[in-house]
């Protein structure tokens, strides 16, 4: 869903994605009267409500029922209902290969013959061919998920600090584990910051209550894999791990795990369902937050406002799903504890102060160095955190006791 970026693509682009450099529409400063007025720029304008017609990139389709495009769609229908959208103003292209730019384009194109004025593209691979048909059409408005990519008028992009509730389900997998051997079915390892801070999130997590837990890493080496997502959870559940974690669109690990009498934590929707006798908890996604939000900002004329995107636990787009009876007990407790820093936002999973908990159950601060696999520091108590370029854009290296297979 998201294409691997050379080092060299993300330093570029990492200002981008915060904001932190505008753009000049290639206008030379020199070439302008001191005197001139500054115009404005040039895009879609508010959209009455009525008027309003959504289109939507899936890659899969949100038939599955759970993973990834159940996910997004599952926003699409809360943001459709939180607007009071009728079903003719939502328009989905389903399966649209995100390595095939001509699928990506003929999609985008039906979407647009069919009146959509508000397109949301929600994989990785979608974003080079969105900002291409973004500038092609600024009339339309335009909103890519995952990416990094942007402009000032009709494109945007949007995501959220997902490894805090992946820092969550470590603490129910360390809770759960009785080999101490957690396993990790991973779209892509240290070779993406994305999946690379959620995976070292995870292991961060499930050491805070349990020191001598290991993570082991499996990578698929594409997004979606249903074969290579079961094989690879049966190969680690093979090597005594007893809770299987992911970063993949399925649930193929989940149900692997029950298959195999031991536990696991999904990702992207409550995989309870697939995997009743298995399932912790999974960290989810609450599209609707970013759905709802961006839609009614064009309603509003407020586009310009809104930028690019990057929810937290406190506005919702992130969370975990309900914990199962599977989980340990007191897992809720433990869990909540660290919840209740990430909303104060006194405290962060990188920040270089590590947590854990008392014989009590209590929740400990400690000055524990962070460090890399190879036992370099990556942050300590009163030095700087681990900034979000960082975490979104470069991190390349696993934190102790996390193994790549």
């Amino acid at each position: 869903m998201r294409k691997i970026l050379t080092a060299f693509t993300l330093i570029l682009c990492l200002a981008m994605l915060f904001g932190l450099a505008g753009c000049d529409n290639g206008a030379s400063s020199e070439a302008k009267s001191s005197s001139e007025e500054p115009s404005e720029p040039e895009g879609p304008v508010s959209i009455a409500k009525e008027d309003i017609k959504v289109g939507v990139l899936h890659i899969t389709d949100p038939d599955e029922g759970a993973g990834y495009t159940f996910a997004h769609d599952q926003g699409i229908v809360a943001m459709q209902s939180a607007l009071g959208l009728a079903d003719n103003q939502i328009v989905r292209q389903n399966n649209v290969d995100d390595k095939d730019k001509s699928a990506i384009k003929t999609a985008t194109e039906a979407l647009l013959a069919s009146g959509c004025n508000v397109i949301f593209a929600t994989s990785w691979g979608f974003m080079d061919t969105i900002e291409e048909m973004a500038n092609e059409y600024p009339e339309v408005y335009f909103s890519h998920g995952t990416g990094y990519k942007y402009n000032e008028t009709n494109f945007n992009n949007y995501f959220g600090r997902i490894y805090q509730a992946r820092y969550l389900t470590g603490i129910a997998a360390g809770l759960k584990t009785e080999s101490n051997k957690l396993g990790y079915v991973a779209a892509y390892g240290t070779d993406l910051a994305e999946t690379c801070s959620g995976i070292n999130a995870f292991a961060l997590g499930a050491q805070a209550v349990n020191p001598d837990v290991e993570v082991f890493v499996k990578v698929v080496g594409k997004w979606f894999d249903p074969v290579k997502e079961t094989s690879f959870a049966e190969a680690l559940l093979e090597m005594d791990c007893d809770v299987i974690a992911q970063h993949c669109d399925t649930a193929n690990p989940q149900t692997a795990a029950e298959k195999a009498g031991k536990f696991g934590c999904g990702y992207n929707s409550d995989m309870t369902v697939q995997a009743p006798a298995a399932h912790l908890t999974a960290p989810i996604w609450n599209w609707g937050v970013y759905y709802t939000k961006a839609v009614q900002a064009v309603i509003d004329g407020k586009w310009a406002e809104l930028g690019n995107y990057y929810g937290d636990i406190n506005d919702g787009l992130i969370d975990i799903s309900p914990l199962s009876d599977n989980c340990a007990p007191n897992t809720a407790e433990y869990i909540q504890q660290v919840k209740d820093l990430f909303k104060e936002g006194t405290w962060d999973v990188f920040s270089g102060v590590a947590l854990s908990f008392g014989d009590d159950g209590k929740l400990i601060k400690t000055d524990k160095v962070l460090l890399d696999a190879s036992g370099m520091e990556i942050a300590s108590e009163g030095g700087p955190s681990v900034s979000d370029g960082v975490i979104t854009g470069e991190m390349d290296y696993y934190v102790l006791g996390v193994y790549e297979d």
